[in-house]
């Protein structure tokens, strides 16, 4: 399935920030609706290590009210999330209605990281795939929303970034031995990543996959596809409401210049008739 994707799709810069602003601008119009509406969302991001899952968030949540979002980064569970069922923390984190809860990394570790690394039987993470469409089935009856992004990138592409990463100051501290050791495994992930794609993207919920070699074109279809389906959801075109807006606006201020227009006119008549003849009185 992964073999299939072009990894060359790509966006120019000018493309890219009239796009990122068209879909912020509506994005934000419609977490209002979210809210409105009372409808939670959950948003999950899995992906490559590297594969810009960090940058993509950001773009999605930089217009939003934050007091209508959380994001939660999944590690290794601890604590009590260890000692439970691996849904328990995510059945925990899950959404109040009229918020979104924004997963980066989640309950699919069960089925990769745990199954490659061995930290769950196998029958564990076999018998995960049918709990986990059970569980988000539960969370579409209810009325949430939910949005499923895998970020693809190349192998190539990801070797260039972790290279990037160990020679920048400011973000070597994202590239860790774990992602090397992970790279090595790359074609035991990539396996994983098939059958779970294949076996849990479902009607309720599918799964987005992300050509994710130029972030420019990724972020814009995460942000593209949120909108969307929000709109969908929601029953709100806001592209047609935005338009309908400033329509409206445009003629309002044409209506006003215009007014503006006949009263300077009057008054120029009026100044007109009461000037006095020359050589009265």
């Amino acid at each position: 399935m992964l073999g299939t994707i072009d990894l060359s799709l790509t966006l120019s810069q000018e493309e890219y920030e009239q796009l990122l602003i068209k879909y912020q601008v509506a994005l934000y119009a419609l977490a209002y609706q979210v809210y409105l509406q009372q409808r939670p969302v959950i948003i999950l991001f899995e992906g490559w290590d590297a594969g810009g899952k960090g940058g993509a968030i950001r773009r999605v949540t930089e217009k939003i009210d934050p007091r209508g979002f959380v994001v939660y980064p999944i590690a290794a569970p601890k604590g009590d999330d260890a000692t439970h069922h691996y849904l328990w923390r995510f059945w925990r984190r899950l959404p109040e209605t009229g918020q979104i809860a924004i997963f980066d990394r989640t309950w699919y570790g069960r089925v990769m990281v745990e199954r490659i690394e061995g930290f769950c039987k196998e029958a564990d993470w076999k018998r995960a795939y049918r709990e986990i469409n059970h569980f988000e089935r539960q969370l579409v009856d209810f009325g949430t929303i939910i949005f499923k992004f895998w970020i693809h990138i190349s192998k190539e592409e990801q070797l260039r970034r972790f290279n990037a990463r160990s020679t920048d100051k400011l973000r070597s501290w994202k590239l860790t031995d774990e992602d090397w050791r992970n790279r090595e495994k790359w074609d035991q992930y990539e396996e994983a990543v098939n059958e779970m794609l294949l076996k849990t993207s479902t009607l309720p919920a599918p799964w987005t996959i992300v050509e994710g070699d130029s972030k420019y074109y990724a972020r814009i279809k995460i942000l593209k596809t949120l909108v969307d389906k929000l709109g969908q959801e929601l029953s709100i075109d806001v592209f047609k409401d935005q338009s309908e807006s400033v329509r409206s606006k445009k003629e309002k201020k044409e209506k006003k210049v215009k007014k503006k227009g006949k009263e300077g006119q009057k008054v120029g008549e009026k100044s007109k008739v009461e000037q006095p003849v020359q050589g009265e009185g």
